[in-house]
C-alpha cells in the first residue's frame, strides 16, 4: 500500500514526533542531546525550516516547527536523522538503525491549537514522570519560551510574539497558560493526529486543509467541533 503524502499548507505549523527503533534510547549521556541540538539548528537552517519549540526524551524527540516549503521538513529529518546516528553509532560503539522508519507529523490549527501543541510538547517530561515542573528539565523549549533563557535554534513564532510588547510580558503570558492541566481527550487527539498523519484542529480547519490539499484531513468517524484550548 503506498504511503499517505504529508499533509502540507504554507505557514501552518507541523507536530513531528521521531522514536528510537522499538523503544530503545536514543540519548545517553549529556553530549548526545547536546550534539543533537546543534545538528538540529544546522538543518534546520539549512533546509529553512523554523523550530517554534522541543523536547527530546528519552527515546524520542518532539518538535514544533514551520517548514518554508512542502518537502522542508522531510529533508531537514533526513539530514538530521542520518547526522545524528553517524555520531551516535560512534560514541556508543553500536552499528545500525537509530530510529523507527519515517518520522510522524500532523499539521497544526496554528491559529487555535499552537500554544496547545507548545504545552504538550513542553509538558512531555512532566506526564513521564521525569520532573515535576516543566522548568525542571534542560532539554525542552519551556526555558527559552517561558523563562527566557538563550537559545540560537528557536524562531518565535508571529503567535508568541504578539502575547506581550516585551520578552518579559510574552514570557510571563506564556508561563500562565500552564496553570491548568490539558484535558486527557485533547491530548490523545493529538497523539492520534500525530501518529496517523491527519490534521490537528476544529472542523473548520480540516474542512479547509481537505479543501485545500485535495483529501480528507481526519478520519472518518472524528468529528464535533472543539473549542480553541489556548490557556
Amino acid at each position: 500500500m503506498a504511503r499517505m503524502a504529508r499533509l502540507y499548507v504554507p505557514g501552518c505549523a507541523q507536530h513531528v514526533i521521531q522514536r528510537g527503533n522499538d523503544r530503545a534510547a536514543c540519548f545517553h549521556q549529556r553530549n548526545d542531546y547536546l550534539r543533537y541540538l546543534e545538528y538540529l539548528q544546522s538543518a534546520a537552517e539549512l533546509h529553512a525550516v523554523a523550530i517554534h519549540a522541543y523536547v527530546l526524551m528519552t527515546n524520542h524527540v518532539h518538535l514544533l516547527l514551520t517548514p518554508d516549503d512542502a518537502g522542508a521538513c522531510g529533508r531537514m529529518m533526513q539530514s538530521l536523522g542520518r547526522r545524528y546516528v553517524r555520531y551516535f553509532n560512534n560514541a556508543h560503539g553500536r552499528t545500525g538503525t537509530l530510529w523507527e522508519g519515517r518520522y510522524k507529523s500532523t499539521l497544526v490549527d496554528t491559529d487555535s491549537y499552537f500554544f496547545t501543541v507548545c504545552r504538550y510538547i513542553e509538558l512531555n517530561p512532566v506526564r513521564a514522570g521525569i520532573v515535576q515542573r516543566p522548568q525542571d528539565y534542560p532539554w525542552s523549549s519551556y526555558l527559552w519560551n517561558a523563562q527566557g533563557e538563550t537559545c540560537s535554534l528557536l524562531t518565535p513564532h508571529p503567535l508568541y510574539v504578539n502575547l506581550g510588547q516585551d520578552p518579559e510580558d510574552r514570557q510571563r503570558c506564556y508561563r500562565a497558560m500552564f496553570d491548568q492541566c490539558m484535558p486527557e481527550e485533547l491530548i490523545e487527539e493529538l497523539r492520534r493526529a500525530t501518529n496517523q498523519a491527519w490534521a490537528f484542529g476544529g472542523d473548520s480547519f480540516m474542512t479547509a486543509i481537505a479543501d485545500t490539499v485535495n483529501r480528507r484531513a481526519v478520519s472518518r468517524g472524528w468529528g464535533g467541533d472543539r473549542k480553541s484550548e489556548k490557556s
